[in-house]
């Protein structure tokens, strides 16, 4: 898919797109592209979202499950040996 700017320097998202990926955006320069990333209406909404079952837990929690995890990992590839 492709677009042009206008005289003005404004750029038309087709409807398809915005219906999929909303409205704003922020632009991510590159020094060979740019990038459009859709920004949510509601930010804190879509963080909470993201973080799922995260959002309630403790510290405590959190840094538990992530020892379980390195452990697990650490015994998985210690077994491959």
């Amino acid at each position: 898919m492709s677009a042009e700017t206008d005289a003005q320097g404004r750029l038309y998202i087709p409807k398809e797109v915005r219906e999929k990926y909303g409205q704003k955006y922020h632009i991510v320069m590159y020094e060979d592209r740019i990038e459009l990333i859709p920004v949510a209406d509601d930010p804190l909404t879509a963080v909470r979202e993201a973080a799922g079952e995260l959002h309630d837990a403790s510290v405590e929690k959190i840094r538990e499950d992530i020892e379980a995890e390195a452990k697990d990992e650490a015994e998985e590839a210690g077994g491959q040996r």
